[in-house]
């Protein structure tokens, strides 16, 4: 019989404690959470430089717009003269 089955007692007072394992296990969990947090602010990174775009867009538009309308008004004053 072991030494456990002769005595009782918590396995723990017998069992060994792999510290290492248990070491590397708490450090994978955070490594993934970390992960998930770059993740998450790459995402949030990723919305505002769509946002950002389509304003940037928005506004080239926006000066097109009016060069085109100033040489339409300038052709025009030019043609009623």
């Amino acid at each position: 019989m072991s030494a456990r089955g002769q005595q009782g007692g918590s396995r723990f007072l017998y069992d060994s404690f792999d510290a290492a394992t248990a070491r590397i296990e708490a450090n994978e969990r955070v490594a993934e959470e970390r992960w998930a947090g770059l993740e998450y602010r790459l995402g949030r990174i990723e919305d505002t430089l769509e946002r950002l775009e389509k304003r940037i867009w928005l506004g080239v538009y926006g000066v097109a717009a009016f060069l085109l309308a100033q040489g339409a008004e300038a052709i025009l004053r030019a043609a009623m003269r």
